[in-house]
């Protein structure tokens, strides 16, 4: 999938990069588009998770391109660019405090201010995701695995982002829960969501699975 592309939301245009002089990315290209829901395969070490971190300009390629909504991303946009991403890792930092707290903080920033009337839909994605109101009044580190990742899959939610990236973010889901995620990605048609995945029970959600060998000339 050769890029520069302008309709993508995301662009990877012929990356390459290495750690310690071994590659881990080799002319990878692939474009993910409006309302995709792509998910990323391949072996540990196959570079899927540095994708998301390029992306997030975590991590610079050695060379090749990334284009976010049509612009390319370089050292000086990238804090512009993360205004359009949303990102779950999969053991996400949430931070301290009661839960209720931790998905307000977000909306207390400047960045995102404008979206603060967003927490009027918590109750609702609350209860899609199975997770019980008083939860709320938890503390945050009293909380099990899945019940983090699918608080920090709301705050994602809320925040509104035209672009999600996943990183294993349902590894500790049992397979109700992973399904009650998947179905509401599956009818966010405005969103575009890009994962890293082994499970069976994920890969069925996505519109494309990509296999990292495929897509590069290791």
């Amino acid at each position: 999938m050769i890029s520069n592309n302008s309709e993508a939301v995301v662009d990877l245009n012929r990356l390459h990069l290495s750690f310690d002089g071994q590659p881990v990315l080799k002319d990878l290209s692939l474009s993910v588009f409006h309302g995709d829901k792509v998910t990323l395969t391949g072996p540990s070490g196959s570079g899927k998770s540095t994708v998301l971190r390029c992306i997030l300009g975590l991590v610079m390629p050695d060379s090749g391109t990334i284009t976010i909504l049509g612009e390319p991303v370089t050292r000086y946009n990238i804090w512009q660019k993360r205004r359009h991403i949303a990102y779950v890792a999969q053991e996400p930092d949430l931070g301290t405090g009661s839960v209720k707290a931790v998905i307000e903080t977000p909306f207390s920033y400047r960045a995102n201010a404008g979206l603060r009337d967003n927490l009027a839909r918590l109750p609702e994605i609350m209860e899609r995701f199975n997770l019980p109101k008083l939860l709320l009044d938890k503390q945050i580190n009293r909380l099990s695995g899945g019940e983090k990742q699918r608080i920090a899959l709301t705050i994602a939610i809320l925040l509104d982002r035209p672009l999600v990236l996943l990183d294993e973010a349902s590894s500790a889901l049992d397979t109700k829960n992973k399904q009650a995620v998947a179905d509401y990605f599956k009818q966010a048609q405005n969103t575009t969501v890009l994962s890293v995945a082994h499970d069976s029970d994920w890969l069925g959600f996505a519109t494309r699975v990509v296999d990292m060998k495929e897509i590069q000339q290791m």
